[in-house]
């Protein structure tokens, strides 16, 4: 019996040493999250790709109506990193239900892009960044049983953060200010175009 004991209390540790062991191996995580590495090698390079959901608020030019509604869409972009700084290119396509009608006028954006430039300082896995570049989008009025649409083009700024919460994965929040140009509407008989605020939260996979 005392060697039967003996024995599972020799398997036991044995199993025991293995298994602490077994914790030491790096199992292919993203670099910032290896065991033996601190958080301030968090690296921040390579591509990405995520999806968004916000709100936009705004006003059309030459027309009464302010068109605001919530916003979805995806990202996908690319970092570069030196030391703490960190630079990139963003690109993302918006599904917006920004309208409003305000007497026989109802002005909507359906849709919107934006290609960025990004540059930012990272606090180990906290980031801050500014960035600004083109967006596009589509302008829709509508009027008595008439409708009409101009898709344009025009600028865009703003600024955020981003958090690395897990291996692979980051969560942000911006701000972003978009202006898309004028153009003319027959239906209006001047020129409208569409500018607008946007915030918006969003989660990346890095890969």
């Amino acid at each position: 019996m005392k060697r039967f004991v003996s024995g599972a209390v020799a398997l036991i540790a044995t199993g025991w040493m293995a298994s602490a062991q077994a914790a030491d191996i790096p199992y292919g995580s993203r670099t910032p999250y290896t065991v033996n590495q601190p958080l301030n090698f968090y690296s921040w390079a390579g591509p990405y790709l995520g999806a968004n959901l916000g709100y936009a608020w705004g006003s059309v030019d030459h027309n009464p109506t302010r068109p605001s509604g919530f916003v979805g869409g995806a990202q996908v972009g690319y970092n570069w990193q030196t030391g703490p700084w960190v630079f990139g290119i963003e690109g993302d396509i918006q599904a917006t239900g920004a309208d409003d009608t305000f007497a026989p006028w109802k002005f909507s954006n359906p849709w919107f892009g934006t290609v960025r430039g990004r540059a930012g300082y990272a606090f180990s896995n906290i980031l801050l960044f500014g960035t600004g570049g083109l967006a596009f989008g589509e302008l829709r009025g509508e009027t008595f049983g008439l409708s009409e649409s101009h898709t344009s083009a025009g600028w865009t700024a703003g600024v955020g953060a981003e958090f690395g919460f897990a291996p692979n994965w980051s969560a942000k929040v911006e701000y972003l200010y978009v202006d898309l140009a004028n153009s003319n509407f027959t239906i209006t008989g001047v020129s409208n175009g569409y500018r607008f605020g946007l915030v918006r939260a969003g989660v990346n996979y890095h890969f």
